[in-house]
This record gives C-alpha cells, structure tokens and sequence, in this order.
C-alpha cells in the first residue's frame, strides 16, 4: 500500500510539475508541420505540452502589444523578424532572453547581432537571408573573386541577347551590400547600439558607392535602363544571364529551369575601403514579457533553434539556418553553403523603430542616382538625408 501511494505521489506530482505554454506561429504547411513534430518532442522529452496557435504574419506585432499585458498573448512567437523588435521591446512586450542563452557559440555572429536591441538579446535567431550572386556555370564555370575578375566575366557574357550580370539598381535594400563596401551605412553602430541621429547615407562612402552603381548601368553598360529583379531572374532561367543579384526566394525558380548554378558573394567594388556586406533579415522565437512559464518557454525555444532541430528545418522550407553546425551537417546543399557565407558576411538591418523614416527617402534616392549617368549624388543623398532627420522623432 505504501508502494501504491509513492507511486501515485510521484504522478501528481509529475503533473503538477507539467506546464502548457502557448506559441503563435505564422508557419504554412511543412515547416508547421515541422514545428507540430517539435512540440511532440518536447512534451515527450519534458512532459510540457506545447500549444500551437497560428496568427497571420502581419497581425503578430499588433496583437501581441494588445493581449499581451491583459495575459491574453502566447508564451513565445516564432518567428518574428528583427526589424520590429526595437517595437516589441519599447513597448515591454518581449523578454530579454541573456540569461536564457548561455552559450552563444553555435548562433551565427551576425543572427545574434540582429536580435540583439540595446545590448539585450530579446530573441533567439531561427533563420536568416541576404541577398547573394547566383551565376550560370555553364556561361561562368568559376567564381570570380575580384572585381577585375568579375568584370570580364560578365561583359564576355554580355551582348547578342545575353546579359553578363543584372540587379535592381534601384533597390535600396538590394545594393545595401555596396553602399557598405564603400563605407555607407543607415545609423552608426556604437559597440551593438544604434545612434539614430548619425545617419551615413550621404557620407563619401555613400557618394562613391551611387557613382559605382550608375557605373554599372552607364560606364560598364552591364545593367539595362528598367531592368528589376523579375526581370533578372526571367532572363536567369531562360540561361540568358550569367550572374544575377537575388536571394533565396528565387531559387526554387532556379532549380525548376534546371540551371547549373553556384553561390558567391559579390567581390569588393573598385575603390571600396571595405568587402561587400549586404543587408541581412533574421527571424527569431521571442518571449512575451508577461509569460507565467518563462522557463519553460526558453526551453522550448532553445530546442527548435538547435543544431538537429534547424537541419530538420531547412528540409521542412529551404530556410537558411544561423546554426553553424547545422549549416556544416548541411554542407552538400549550395544554398545554405552560398547564402550561408553571404549573411555572416553581412549587415543586420537596423532593429529600430526610427527606420520606418528611412526607407521612402532612402530609397528614392537611390532610384534617382541611377537614372540617368554622372548625376549630382551628394546632392541627391544630402536631400535624403535631411528627410529621414526630419521624419526621426
């Protein structure tokens, strides 16, 4: 009898000891499908039930500032990108997860930065994209690794129809990469806090990276007028093009035209006093302040960020792990291998709220200074510049 109750004693408190916490996810099909074979995991591992709730993308900032000080939000969100973390944690609805994440060593150096927010990390980085070059090995069979390289290469493949190299020039967010190299950037970066007052959008490094990107429409005559990214990629998978600035978004396009591709980063720019660095998007899992199950929370939350846990899911939806060693156990795979080198070569984006007042502006100039050739480029960022100031509150 007393054997009996031991037993029972140790299943209440078994149960008593088993929690549920709550996770919204904007996950479709197979990488919820992912995340469903996670929580089993967990529930079977730990004994804590994980309840999945799916909430479309876009809505997730605004409902987690509504519920989540009622106690009405979930445990964690995964996955949320960076650039509306400076948001969430003004606000005081997502936990500082340092304490959590005691080994950083595994997470790539640039994924970390990203959900890094005044020198606090408010979420664990899932998975990242950059943009990177994809080039025809059939039209360039070996990468080049220098611009004077990579010049050649592309005005061999250039004329009679083809196309050397194609990019949307006047995207911002595309060239960002270039802007970097030669020494640009949206806010300075003060040891992993960003002043929102410094903006190095028209510095010289700016000018001179505008002067390079008109280069390569008027000078190097690589870049046609009105070409944009649909149209690179259209002429990718017809085998017309043979490098082509994109990111992993267009590559199931790529493999369904069956194009011997590979995946380089773009070379250093003539002049540049840096390597091309492009912007980098992460998404991470975030805590909700208010959650009664922290802990259990950052258990979860710990396990699907690990290393076995990413290489499941990049199978589930071809997303680019920040795991270093699930990207090394995914080292046959050119994709994670290509886009892998380009993000921990790249810039996070700014995670602050202020960039809200930078891309309209920003971005216009960059479309204006590439127009028409030898355009007035202090002018047209100074112009710029003055606007974003303007528009920072």
């Amino acid at each position: 009898m007393k054997k009996a109750l031991t037993i029972l004693s140790l299943a209440l408190l078994g149960q008593a000891s088993a929690a549920t916490i709550t996770v919204w996810t904007h996950f479709g099909e197979g990488e919820l499908a992912w995340l469903r074979t996670q929580a089993a995991q967990f529930k079977a591992k730990t004994g804590h039930t994980v309840n999945l709730v799916s909430v479309p993308f876009d809505q997730i900032p605004d409902k987690l500032i509504q519920s989540a000080p009622k106690g009405q939000g979930p445990d964690l969100v995964t996955t949320l990108p960076q650039d509306r973390l400076g948001q969430l944690a003004a606000a005081g609805v997502i936990e500082p997860m340092d304490k959590y994440v005691t080994s950083r060593t595994d997470y790539d150096r640039t994924a970390l930065n990203a959900m890094t927010y005044q020198g606090k990390l408010f979420g664990i980085p899932m998975f990242a994209e950059a943009v990177a070059v994809i080039y025809n090995k059939k039209l360039v069979p070996t990468a080049p690794t220098t611009w004077a390289q990579f010049l050649a290469a592309a005005q061999k493949n250039s004329g009679s129809g083809k196309f050397g190299y194609l990019a949307d020039l006047s995207n911002a967010y595309m060239q960002y990469g270039i802007i970097s190299a030669y020494g640009g950037y949206v806010f300075k970066n003060n040891g992993g806090t960003l002043n929102v007052k410094d903006v190095g959008l028209a510095n010289a490094g700016a000018d001179k990276a505008s002067a390079f990107l008109n280069d390569l429409r008027y000078k190097y005559n690589l870049v046609p007028e009105g070409v944009d990214g649909g149209a690179a990629k259209s002429a990718f998978v017809d085998g017309r093009l043979a490098m082509f600035l994109t990111g992993p978004w267009d590559m199931g396009d790529i493999k369904k035209a069956g194009i011997d591709y590979g995946i380089m980063n773009f070379p250093t720019p003539p002049g540049a006093s840096g390597k091309w660095s492009p912007f980098v998007g992460v998404q991470g899992t975030m805590m909700n302040a208010y959650s009664k199950q922290k802990a259990v929370a950052a258990q979860f939350a710990k396990q699907i960020s690990g290393s076995d846990a990413q290489v499941a899911f990049n199978k589930a939806g071809g997303r680019i792990p920040v795991s270093l060693s699930a990207r090394t156990k995914l080292k046959a795979d050119p994709v994670v291998v290509g886009f892998g080198r380009a993000i921990s070569a790249g810039t996070p984006m700014p995670n602050v709220p202020q960039m809200g007042a930078v891309w309209g502006p920003w971005s216009q100039a960059v479309a204006q200074s590439v127009q028409k050739a030898n355009q007035n480029y202090a002018q047209i960022l100074d112009k710029a510049v003055q606007e974003i100031n303007g528009n920072i509150k």
